[in-house]
């Protein structure tokens, strides 16, 4: 009942921010915000509908998933494979480290002429910036999770005769998978913000290119069609990466799965003892 519940809410809520946007630019709302240029619900919807019908829209979305997809799952890989390295060796701490902390705060989007020089196509650069987008979360979390993990379950396979590819699979990977799977999950957002970004500055085809030639010719429903197209991509993915980690960690206990507390049951009050005759003179001259 709970969970019906919960989908009502949220079905409600997007009902209700849609009849909002409705409201303030069907009647040209400008106060401190300027809704009268907005295109409202409705003529958002017509330009969905006419996109939706035509082959351009399904290019752009197989382009940018197929980018997505692309950069995602190669930042995946070098991101856990460094991130275990970086934690679990000294040398390749040495070695990696500076460099990798270097680069990190480097926004992926400012990589775009590094991708340009490097890539003989742009579609190979905007694979790329997507990939390191991605790259430095997973491998972040990965190192993390890594060196959280306590020594005791190491040392247990390893006085059982483990050797060390045992001790990485048996223990390393599947205790690290909990912060492993929130560095993919943040990865996968930000792998969007940047490949519609690479799109629209380096891009010939997809979501985000078409999203900016939109605005260029000043057609701001093909605008929010674009907008919503990217939402409505990230999110899919985002619960993709969701409902795969559930699976993978099946064995965690889960906070929705824990059995409610049953109420404690009262103890009966324990009965008041017997109170005890003290015999009388009489009686006991009787006896």
């Amino acid at each position: 009942m709970s969970g019906r519940w919960s989908l009502v809410r949220r079905v409600l809520s997007v009902v209700a921010a849609l009849g909002l946007w409705q409201a303030l630019t069907s009647y040209d709302i400008n106060l401190w915000l300027r809704f009268e240029q907005f295109p409202t619900v409705t003529e958002v919807a017509r330009a969905f509908a006419d996109r939706v019908s035509g082959d351009a829209y399904w290019q752009d979305l197989t382009d940018s998933l197929t980018r997505i997809v692309t950069g995602f799952a190669l930042a995946a890989v070098l991101g856990v494979a460094v991130g275990t390295a970086v934690a679990r060796s000294r040398i390749a701490a040495d070695l990696l480290g500076p460099v990798l902390e270097v680069l990190r705060p480097v926004p992926a989007i400012a990589l775009v002429p590094v991708a340009i020089l490097l890539f003989p196509s742009n579609e190979q650069g905007i694979v790329f910036i997507t990939c390191t987008a991605a790259f430095f979360p997973v491998m972040v979390s990965t190192r993390h999770a890594v060196r959280a993990l306590t020594p005791v379950w190491e040392e247990a396979v390893l006085t059982m005769g483990g050797g060390r590819r045992r001790v990485l699979w048996s223990v390393v990977l599947p205790g690290a998978l909990p912060g492993i799977l929130g560095g993919l999950s943040v990865g996968i957002g930000v792998s969007w913000i940047c490949v519609i970004s690479a799109e629209m500055i380096s891009g010939e085809y997809g979501v985000g290119y078409r999203t900016w030639q939109d605005y260029t010719v000043v057609d701001y429903p093909g605008v929010f069609v674009g907008m919503a197209t990217i939402g409505l991509l990230g999110w899919l993915t985002s619960t993709a990466v969701e409902l795969l980690g559930r699976r993978l960690t099946r064995w965690l206990p889960r906070a929705e799965s824990r059995p409610a507390a049953l109420p404690a049951r009262r103890r009966p009050a324990p009965a008041a003892p017997a109170a005890l005759s003290v015999p009388t003179a009489q009686e006991r001259v009787r006896s």
